[in-house]
């Protein structure tokens, strides 16, 4: 018998977490197979390891706790990859040898798996004075720039591009730049962005008082505060960025302000974190502690909470112990701070199994009660691991209980940390958990709002046919189980039905007892006006939280959380349920559509001629296959390999656009040739520029860099949300409609596949 309780549960295990050989045979027979990895490998640490491994394998069985996807792939695998998930880098200097020492450190990291932060308000604003060269800086804006080629060239551990998280202080010279940088649609794709706001700008704001832009001590200019305030909600309200970070609040509340200053976060803004820090992350799932679901008696087992926190801050205590790091000052921050982020998914599944609606008053004061008992639970179970294990080598008692998140904590556990100390410097962080919340079997994530109670996910395969599965929200399969057709009651609400406003609400509540931060996406109706658009951010602000991101459709991004429109013409490129992962590959047709091209490369003497031919689905293009041609003998073997290789990657189907950037990221130790005015790194890289420019050419991506194109006018009738219409554009990697923007980034609940930016 199946522990899963959804199909689509199962592929993700054994898509992104099943161990399997280089071949790609599986190692694992069931997920109980996973389990006991994780467990042995979290246990090995210990000094008496049999004694935990049956503990800690019962906090994973039936999902019950879930560490974070690198943990759930990576632990026990004997492989050399980070568990961490993300990093902050170090500070970049304001020279150009210290920009490119930090632009080398983050392939690196990038490079062995995680997504990286960099703080950019460093680096001196455009125009300003370089002395030792007599010439004027750049600007942070073109270093980002670098930054960005970088990312889309390195491919991070496992098959994900890496992300990154850009931020600049509110007083930088360069701040009106960075805000609108991301209005062009192909810039700065490989970056999340958020504007650092500090308490006294907030105060300017409030006051409409004139606002200083500084750096290094002198003063560029001076602008109205309410207007540059004024600048990032348009730009977020027109492209969904940036993002706004309370910083001084941040650093105000970090156990840890001692001895660290924050000045960024992870790509997805749950963890705050300081040079060379990195954010662990595990969650607990609280659809599966819910004591007779739906019914009289339904409440949270807060006594089962309390025993689970406690083995799980044991078993991520212990992975800061097992994990490797990219960078060894990675490795010594870790050490001397032992920080983790214990959070939470499947929240607003728990509060429909009580009979309670999403962003109510009551969900608000139901969801601060059950984060305070984590918490609590979490705090003293790391003081008891201080008192057996030591604190983690940073703490100072005195200046820790003074921090601002300790402040409303309960007496005995200030007097637990006061008397033993404590493991870890900070415990709490709720991270967007789109894929093990699949795995979970379709709970819904982290401390959002359910997305779509159901929908329905279509494959096309080699046939031409199309396969149906309805994947189905954990809570609402849970309510038909037990109540068969019957209707869902009023207190069923979700994602896009959700006034603003109750989003802000359940952030608030939640992170009055969260030490770091929460990733978490408001999602805002298109037709939301601009002032009640303000009116989230300033209630964000009010109410106490460290930051807020939101999502509106929009000409740039696309909308994806909103109903298409349609058109009777058709688009240059699909965007919908015929660019689909598919199961086998399509059969070749009679005929195909192509064009051929022409590549001379230096000291070589005869030409490449590169053909790639198109399939037509729903009338529209997608590579299918690619021969190369030349008369140079030196070429042949390896060209044949490489064009069946590409041919059966295209064939497959999805967002085949990463075969580009593979191919482009291709560098030649003999050096490569400046080709049509470009440095072109090696044949393999020309190869790869002219693919992506056929691609380009028939509408395939929209442009040099940029994955598959997004056409919000394409149509889409055929897959619906269950009960309801089209939820916008389609996943390039599995077809699904089940899109959702979490913090930036491009979330499929059907697969996991997550795009940022």
């Amino acid at each position: 018998m199946t522990r899963f309780s959804a199909p689509i549960a199962e592929q993700i295990w054994d898509m992104k977490y099943r161990l399997k050989d280089e071949d790609g045979k599986a190692l694992e027979t069931s997920v109980e197979d996973s389990w006991r990895r994780i467990a042995n490998d979290l246990a090995s640490v210990e000094k008496d390891p049999k004694a935990w491994e049956g503990k800690f394998y019962n906090a994973l069985e039936d999902f019950k706790f879930l560490p974070a996807g690198r943990i759930t792939a990576g632990a026990g695998t004997g492989r050399a990859v980070t568990l961490f998930n993300c990093f902050v880098m170090g500070t970049i200097p304001d020279s150009m040898g210290g920009i490119f020492d930090m632009l080398k450190e983050a392939a690196l990291t990038m490079q062995q798996g995680g997504g990286i932060g960099y703080d950019f308000s460093t680096i001196r604003p455009r125009g300003a004075v370089v002395k030792g060269v007599a010439a004027d800086a750049s600007g942070p804006l073109s270093f980002m720039d670098v930054w960005d080629s970088m990312c889309r060239t390195i491919m991070s551990a496992g098959s994900r591009r890496g992300a990154m998280m850009a931020t600049m202080r509110c007083d930088h010279p360069d701040i009106e730049d960075f805000i609108t940088a991301k209005k062009d649609a192909a810039r700065l794709r490989m970056f999340n962005v958020s504007v650092l706001i500090t308490d006294p700008f907030m105060e300017a704001v409030k006051a409409d008082k004139g606002w200083d832009l500084v750096f290094g001590g002198k003063v560029y200019r001076t602008v109205q505060a309410r207007d540059l305030w004024d600048s990032i909600m348009e730009s977020t309200y027109e492209f969904a960025e940036p993002g706004v970070i309370f910083i001084d609040r941040i650093n105000k509340m970090n156990n840890l302000n001692y001895c660290e200053s924050i000045a960024a976060t992870n790509p997805c803004g749950e963890q705050p974190l300081p040079p060379y820090g990195a954010c662990l992350l595990g969650s607990i799932n609280l659809a599966r502690l819910v004591a007779d679901p739906f019914g009289k008696a339904a409440q949270l087992d807060e006594p089962a909470l309390a025993d689970l926190v406690t083995t799980a801050v044991r078993m991520m205590d212990n992975v800061v112990d097992a994990s490797k790091f990219p960078l060894e000052a990675q490795a010594r921050e870790a050490a001397a701070k032992r920080r983790i982020g214990l959070g939470v998914t499947g929240l607003a599944d728990a509060l429909l199994m009580v009979g309670v609606r999403y962003g109510s008053e009551e969900a608000a004061r139901l969801s601060e009660r059950w984060l305070k008992a984590i918490a609590r639970a979490a705090y003293l179970a790391s003081a008891h691991l201080a008192g057996e294990k030591g604190a983690f080598p940073l703490f100072e008692a005195e200046p820790f209980l003074a921090s601002g998140s300790l402040e409303d904590m309960d007496q005995d556990v200030k007097d637990a940390i006061a008397e033993n100390g404590i493991r870890n410097a900070l415990l709490t962080s709720i991270a967007p958990t789109g894929t093990i919340s699949l795995y979970a079997g379709n709970v819904s994530s982290g401390i959002e709002p359910v997305f779509a109670y159901a929908y329905t996910r279509k494959v096309l395969q080699k046939d031409g046919s199309r396969t149906e599965e309805e994947v189905v929200d954990y809570a609402v399969k849970m309510w038909r189980d037990k109540f068969g057709d019957a209707e869902l009651p009023d207190y069923f609400v979700n994602a896009q039905t959700l006034a603003p406003l109750d989003h802000v609400r359940m952030q608030s509540a939640a992170q009055k007892w969260i030490d770091s931060s929460i990733s978490k996406t408001i999602n805002c109706p298109e037709d939301i006006s601009f002032d009640d658009f303000k009116e989230v951010y300033m209630a964000a602000w009010d109410q106490g939280c460290k930051g807020c991101t939101t999502y509106r459709p929009n000409a740039v991004t696309g909308s994806v959380l909103t109903v298409s429109e349609t058109s009777d013409a058709a688009p240059e490129a699909d965007v919908g349920a015929d660019v689909v992962y598919l199961s086998e590959p399509l059969e070749r047709p009679q005929s195909l559509e192509g064009n051929t091209y022409k590549i001379k490369w230096p000291n070589t003497e005869h030409a490449i001629y590169i053909t790639v031919n198109d399939v037509v689905i729903g009338d529209h293009r997608r590579p299918f296959e690619v021969f190369i041609n030349s008369k140079n003998m030196e070429h042949f073997a390896w060209t044949v390999a490489l064009t069946r290789m590409i041919s059966a990657v295209f064939r497959r189907g999805g967002d085949v656009s990463f075969v580009v950037e593979e191919l482009k990221a291709v560098f030649d130790p003999r050096g490569g040739a400046w080709v049509g005015g470009k440095y072109v790194p090696s044949i393999l890289a020309a190869i790869g520029g002219v693919i992506e420019r056929h691609l380009v050419s028939t509408g395939f991506i929209a442009g040099e860099g940029m994955g598959l194109k997004s056409d919000p006018h394409a149509e889409q009738a055929e897959v619906k949300v269950v009960g309801g219409a089209p939820t916008g554009p389609s996943c390039s990697s599995c077809g699904s409609y089940e899109l959702r923007m979490v913090e930036g980034c491009q979330t499929c609940a059907s697969c996991g596949h997550s795009k940022c930016g």
